[in-house]
């Protein structure tokens, strides 16, 4: 399996000697093993003036990073719905598949990096912040009824425990390194498991969205919603009983301690030793 990327193509807090926002497109790796180490995955960097901000002028900066890298990603990944078109063009043009998805936590932890340490030394930076366009997000979709779990149940892990992950028997899923959450050995990481004897099929699909994470929501009711891509929502659960409340609440405030770190599996039943998939989540604040 090839490597996949994340990019992040945006004005930065730096003016040019125009006065114009200067842009840049930043380029990373996503660690998709718990164990991997983050300073060895490849990184790349480079600011735009903004009179060449483009599709042409991102496919060039891609190209020269597929030169640094020796190959292509299978697939690259971005956060800002904005940008869509201009990524789109520009990925497409170099016959690579491009996701907007909220599955960029590499990116999103050397961003905040940059800002705190590099674009404050940059000539004709501007203090403040450089807020991306907020765009509306639709509601909450009900799950195909076909892909409805027959049982599901809060659970916990420590974080040493996941870190075996890839000896685990599992069809459709991701990881990430526990590093980059920065949470130690001994944390309860909380999580759900779902069981159906459709488990396969129903991990085939929830593979097929760009998993970003579950959460506990209160807006309509109380429910547990499961975040994909870059706006998508699906309710996975309505939460009635007040024992069930209890446990999504303690399930949140399990997830705040361990910095947004999370799971979702998919089981045929509870006595099964494998996962037709399970997926190591974290939620976070983008740009």
């Amino acid at each position: 399996m090839g490597s996949i990327w994340e990019i992040d193509f945006y004005s930065r807090p730096i003016l040019d000697d125009n006065q114009k926002k200067v842009w840049e497109v930043l380029v990373c790796e996503s660690p998709l093993d718990v164990r991997a180490k983050t300073d060895s995955l490849f990184r790349y960097a480079k600011y735009c003036p903004s009179t060449q901000v483009n599709s042409g002028w991102l496919r060039t900066a891609l190209q020269e990073a597929i030169a640094e890298a020796g190959e292509a990603p299978i697939k690259i990944r971005f956060f800002r719905r904005q940008m869509n078109n201009m990524i789109t063009k520009a990925c497409e043009d170099l016959s690579i598949p491009a996701q907007s998805s909220r599955r960029t936590l590499m990116l999103n932890q050397w961003l905040k990096q940059r800002v705190e340490e590099v674009y404050p030394h940059e000539p004709g930076y501007q203090g403040g912040t450089n807020p991306s366009v907020r765009l509306e997000s639709p509601l909450p979709q009900r799950l195909p009824d076909a892909l409805e779990g027959k049982k599901w149940v809060f659970v916990s892990l420590e974080a040493a425990d996941l870190m075996d992950m890839p000896e685990w028997e599992i069809g459709f899923g991701e990881a990430f390194p526990l590093e980059l959450a920065r949470v130690s050995p001994q944390t309860r990481i909380p999580g759900i498991l779902i069981f159906s004897p459709r488990a396969l099929p129903i991990a085939g699909w929830m593979s097929g969205l760009d998993l970003a994470y579950l959460r506990f929501d209160t807006s309509v009711g109380t429910r547990l919603l499961l975040e994909t891509g870059v706006t998508e929502s699906w309710i996975l659960a309505n939460i009635k009983s007040p024992q069930t409340l209890a446990e999504a609440k303690g399930f949140e405030e399990a997830k705040q301690q361990a910095n947004g770190v999370h799971f979702i599996g998919v089981q045929s039943d509870p006595q099964a030793e494998s996962f037709a998939g399970f997926w190591l989540l974290q939620e976070v604040n983008l740009p």
